[in-house]
């Protein structure tokens, strides 16, 4: 199968409830991107990128569609098959994985398509049906969070992640405790995730002030050297997400037990190919991991619950997904949404989503 047309369109993503507050900055509205690909025999598929405004990774929306412009021109023609595509959209492009994967994941959709097969079988097969999920908080006062905590319990999620950083520690601590007071007992599980916003001192004390918390402590420096640091004077497991750029360093640590496991996003990592192999370096080495995203509509949501479905059980942290967080969906009957903390599989062939190609408007390009 080869590539016949590519079609770029930018889309936008309006906060329910705003603003998201990160300690890398405040969101209001996200801007996203989505790909189009129409295949030789006329059928297509769906790719979507939707960095998280532009610091909370090296990822920017007009920098995707950048990217995608450059490539576009000289992947008609090119096969569709992961491999093939990959090695030609690496000898087009150095680096820009977020990007690519919009690619990437379109192309899967598009062989699903051609194959009468979902995602999730060409990436292995699916282990459940129903795909856990967790929520995540934004930067708020510990009161509120932990309300949030307690309705999320009620809700049935298995897992809350707790967003802290970009304030005083005392503030951060405080949250912990009180959400710890209202999920303890529950199994609810607790990451603590400071995106990057915190230095080596303020983890050792939260850490350290924190003892009786089952916590998880989700990139709570910016560097893989504070990592290092970290490690051995921290009592709580650390998990490695915004400096998880690429499979080499992702190899890197699991293979010196820098970390205790990932919290993985679908985009940054170039897509379901790449993610595929992360998800098997993990199995082997027995690392937890989410299958999620940064953003997005519900071309991504299904990427990451159709990867998050072949997840080995016991390893499975969770496919995050960003419809809580946004009005609507692509596809108003297959839309994605949450039911008990899980996500039901899409059950059509390839993603099993058919969006709605008319509130995109006019492609931005097309080649």
């Amino acid at each position: 199968m080869k590539i016949r047309e590519i079609h770029i369109y930018a889309h936008d993503l309006p906060v329910k409830n705003p603003p998201r507050v990160m300690s890398s900055g405040t969101v209001w509205s996200l801007d996203t991107t989505l790909v189009r690909i129409v295949s030789e025999d006329g059928l297509e598929g769906w790719g979507e990128t939707c960095p998280v405004g532009s610091t909370y990774a090296e990822a920017y929306a007009n920098g995707a569609r950048a990217a995608l412009v450059e490539m576009a021109p000289d992947l008609i023609g090119s096969d569709l098959w992961p491999v093939a595509l990959h090695r030609r959209m690496d000898s087009l492009l150095n680096g820009h994985h977020y990007a690519k994967a919009a690619i990437d994941i379109a192309a899967h959709d598009l062989i699903g398509k051609k194959l009468g097969v979902r995602v999730a079988d060409l990436l292995g097969g699916a282990l459940t049906e129903t795909v856990p999920t967790y929520y995540s908080t934004g930067v708020g006062e510990p009161d509120e969070i932990a309300r949030i905590a307690k309705e999320r319990l009620a809700q049935g999620y298995p897992r809350i992640q707790v967003k802290l950083g970009g304030r005083s520690v005392e503030a951060d601590i405080e949250t912990l405790h009180k959400v710890w007071e209202v999920i303890r007992g529950s199994g609810m599980r607790l990451a603590a995730d400071g995106n990057r916003g915190w230095n080596t001192r303020d983890v050792i004390r939260l850490s350290r002030e924190c003892p009786h918390i089952p916590l998880i402590l989700e990139q709570p420096c910016n560097s893989i050297e504070e990592l290092a640091v970290l490690r051995n004077v921290v009592q709580h497991p650390i998990y490695m997400d915004e400096n998880g750029v690429n499979l080499s360093t992702v190899i890197t640590a699991a293979g010196t037990g820098l970390v205790d496991g990932f919290g993985m996003k679908v985009t940054r990592i170039g897509g379901l190919h790449p993610m595929r192999t992360f998800r098997d370096i993990c199995a082997a080495r027995n690392l937890p991991h989410t299958s999620d995203d940064a953003w997005g509509g519900d071309i991504i949501a299904a990427a990451c619950v159709h990867l998050g479905a072949t997840v080995r059980p016991d390893l499975n942290e969770g496919a995050w997904i960003a419809a809580p967080y946004i009005e609507g969906n692509y596809d108003a009957r297959n839309g994605l949404h949450i039911d008990n903390g899980h996500i039901a599989l899409p059950q059509g062939p390839g993603l099993g989503i058919e969006p709605d190609r008319e509130q995109f408007g006019a492609a931005l390009a097309s080649f």
